[in-house]
């Protein structure tokens, strides 16, 4: 028979792929998604974003409840057990796994199951089983993603060492806890077992956890996390993982230091590998770094000129909404579609509890390449909306650049954060300051107060700073 042949193939159905392949429809190609997993979709949909976050809601469900019966005057005592807490993550993912193959289906892209290897530039073998089939294309797209590194000399049991692929198989809720990886995979569940009642170690080699992040926001997460007894170990780097048997099975974390941490469970996220492994990108001329990850230029074309890479496997900034765009972008240039590159100011959500979000610089970034600048906060228990909540520790920044007054970045801890900082990242797109915000009305009572309250405290500061300066060179 002769070979199949397509306009592009998406070798992975994430959010890369996913929206690679929708671009490339739009634009009347043939387009087939090769996906290894059972489902479509890739791990944010399998083991990822999506279980982790709806995860997340169902601690915060349990929370509310444990706060509302105190405040009917009894103390719930009992924990919820994980099949209760990963009730709804199954059926969340089912009901996105059906839109995700709705939106492929509606625009006639062709879902092809089984591991893909690269022959040659435009040839891929599918193996699914014993069954083998060898397409074409003229333009190929990488969008594997990533999976967690296993810890060292110790391989993952399910139960007592278990990596973020892991979590939603917990057989029951663990007493205690160590969490090996400050980043934020480590962070995020480090603060929703905490939540759950569970005793939480965090190891990491570095002195503090999320250093992309502000430190007074890192600062005042780390405060929470201490408040809900998690335990920091920074600077401290793992010797060794091992099982042992005290009449159950406990995982021992050894560090450099000479200190060993015993635990119930132990969560291992000190990094992600790309999954390219077996894809065969030697074989055409394609070098992975020692990550798997794949170096690409400008347009997202790799060392092949026919083939493309976007997602998590060429590296930083690795988020389920920049992967998406990236994988939009890929498509627009391998078909000569004209496309603005991607917004520098990107916003990053981290969902722990609570949860921090920013879009574009901050204070250390700005402190290093000396660029004046002034901050205002806000914090919610001045803020109506956030007394209605029962968030009295949330807290908001902007910074403004102290010359033009012109907006330099957004940092917020606290509830809606990932939603909050969408107003400030539409002001820095279009070059918007500290004006917009004075001159602006919003809605009340709503989060959104935190921009007004931030901009009249940034505005006072600058008064006070401006008048000062104008004392000095008066000299009176």
């Amino acid at each position: 028979m002769p070979m199949e042949h397509y306009d592009l193939i998406c070798i992975g159905s994430g959010p890369a792929g996913q929206r690679a392949a929708v671009q490339a429809a739009k634009l009347r190609k043939k387009v087939a998604v090769v996906e290894k997993r059972l489902c479509f979709g890739g791990v944010c949909i399998e083991t990822g974003t999506i279980p982790s976050k709806t995860f997340r809601e169902a601690v915060l469900s349990f929370v509310s409840l444990k706060a509302h019966s105190h405040n009917l005057g009894f103390q719930s005592q009992r924990r919820p057990t994980m099949g209760q807490l990963v009730a709804r993550v199954a059926e969340v993912i089912q009901l996105e796994l059906e839109v995700v193959r709705d939106q492929l289906g509606r625009n006639d892209v062709e879902l092809l199951n089984g591991h893909a290897t690269l022959l040659d530039a435009n040839t891929v073998r599918i193996e699914a089983g014993d069954k083998r089939r060898d397409v074409r294309a003229d333009q190929i797209l990488l969008a594997v993603g990533t999976t967690p590194c296993d810890p060292p000399g110790i391989a993952p049991d399910g139960r007592t060492i278990i990596t973020s692929d892991g979590v939603m198989g917990l057989p029951s809720l663990p007493r205690t806890m160590t969490v090996v990886g400050g980043g934020v995979i480590g962070v995020e569940y480090a603060s929703m077992f905490a939540q759950l009642g569970v005793q939480v170690t965090l190891v990491d080699r570095r002195p503090r956890p999320l250093e992309l992040m502000d430190s007074e926001i890192v600062d005042e997460l780390v405060h929470q996390m201490r408040n809900n007894f998690v335990t920091f170990r920074g600077g401290e780097a793992v010797e060794a993982i091992e099982i042992v048997h005290d009449g159950n099975k406990k995982g021992v974390v050894r560090l450099e230091s000479g200190k060993h941490i015993v635990s119930d469970v132990v969560l291992y996220c000190a990094g992600r590998q790309a999954a390219t492994a077996g894809l065969g990108l030697e074989q055409v001329g394609i070098q992975p770094d020692e990550r798997g990850r794949v170096q690409v230029d400008a347009s997202f074309r790799t060392a092949v000129p026919s083939i493309f890479a976007a997602g998590d496997v060429i590296g930083f900034p690795a988020l389920a909404a920049t992967s998406s765009e990236q994988g939009r972008l890929a498509a627009c240039h391998m078909f000569g579609v004209e496309a603005r590159p991607m917004k520098q100011h990107f916003p990053i959500g981290i969902y722990a509890i609570p949860e921090i979000s920013m879009v574009g610089a901050t204070e250390e970034t700005l402190t290093k390449n000396q660029v004046p600048y002034e901050t205002g906060v806000a914090r919610y228990r001045e803020i109506a909306r956030g007394q209605i909540l029962g968030d009295d520790s949330g807290l908001f920044k902007m910074i403004f650049h102290r010359d033009d007054r012109r907006l330099l970045g957004v940092h917020c801890i606290g509830s809606g954060a990932t939603e909050l900082v969408h107003v400030g990242q539409a002001v820095l797109a279009l070059g918007g300051g500290l004006d917009y915000f004075l001159e602006t009305v919003f809605n009340y009572p709503t989060l959104a107060e935190c921009y007004k309250v931030a901009a009249f405290n940034a505005a006072n500061k600058l008064r006070s700073a401006n008048a000062l300066r104008q004392i000095s060179r008066t000299g009176s």
